[in-house]
């Protein structure tokens, strides 16, 4: 069972991977949300194997607050912000994407190189793809870094921290309950926070290129 276990994690964390750089390169808003709301989905699929296989009843509670709010919930409010907002293109990234995908493949060979070590002192079931979650926390930074409409880097954070709980997954079978309820609130927080954001720069912009706030000065 646990050998079977590991390779639908192993199978999973390639998916998770593969969906990350499909983000990174995707230039559509809408269906960059989908790809996200894939995203969030894979992860949950490996948290609910590791509850299975490890009969923690905590991370089986992480799972699904976890699916309501990164399957659900967040993918909703998004696909009506865009609604509201009337986005549908982002901009040309900074770089193209050939490029976006060069350096994608350098990160993610220095992310197997720095979880290495640690997956090694590593009990969990998991351990193995702990590199593919580093990997797909610094895919989810270049995309915020990459990218300058305000949307498109929300859903980068938000895909950051999906990495971040695939790998305390990965490494520890999930973080305690405490910590995730923190996260879960703090990221729904963020979220209202940074409509609120794009909101604003619409008002005053009539677009969501954040390159428009290096016009504002101070009075």
């Amino acid at each position: 069972m646990t050998t079977y276990s590991a390779q639908i994690l192993n199978l999973l964390a390639a998916i998770l991977l593969l969906l990350t750089f499909a983000m990174l390169s995707q230039r559509r808003i809408r269906s960059l949300i989908y790809l996200f709301t894939l995203h969030g989905a894979t992860m949950v699929a490996a948290a609910l194997v590791v509850a299975f296989v490890t009969h923690d009843k905590h991370l089986y509670v992480s799972v699904v607050l976890t699916f309501l709010l990164k399957v659900v919930l967040i993918p909703w409010l998004l696909h009506k912000l865009i609604h509201r907002l009337n986005v549908k293109w982002d901009v040309e990234p900074l770089i193209n994407v050939p490029a976006t995908m060069l350096v994608g493949i350098v990160l993610v060979i220095i992310a197997f190189n720095i979880a290495l070590p640690i997956a090694q002192l590593s009990t969990s079931i998991a351990r193995g793809t702990l590199g593919i979650a580093l990997a797909c926390i610094l895919l989810s930074l270049m995309m915020m870094i990459t990218r300058s409409k305000a949307v498109s880097q929300v859903i980068g954070f938000l895909s950051i921290e999906n990495g971040l709980f695939f790998a305390a997954t990965a490494a520890t079978n999930g973080m305690p309950m405490i910590v995730e309820l923190g996260v879960t609130l703090a990221v729904l927080g963020g979220i209202l926070i940074l409509g609120v954001f794009m909101f604003q720069i619409r008002e005053q912009f009539d677009n969501m290129d954040i390159h428009n706030l290096e016009t504002l000065k101070e009075d």
